[in-house]
């Protein structure tokens, strides 16, 4: 089952349940005040690599020493 990270409209708090996709939508109780008045947020997801591929390890990228591949001011880069 996913995580579905959700925010009380009552109380703006924001919590995560462990519920299925069917009762997502669903309104959660907010352990914070226990209203039911909750939406669910828009959650983004990374997914490298497809199928067969090597796995990605993004700590290794080209560009220095950090893994921004050197398109940062971090100082890391050589």
């Amino acid at each position: 089952m996913p995580i579905y990270e959700y925010r009380c409209q009552e109380c703006s708090s924001m919590f995560e349940v462990l519920t299925s996709f069917a009762e997502r939508d669903r309104g959660q109780a907010c352990p914070r005040c226990e209203s039911l008045r909750t939406r669910v947020m828009v959650s983004s997801f990374a997914m490298a690599g497809s199928g067969d591929s090597e796995p990605v390890d993004f700590g290794a990228s080209a560009g220095g020493g950090c893994a921004c591949g050197g398109a940062c001011s971090c100082g890391g880069h050589n």
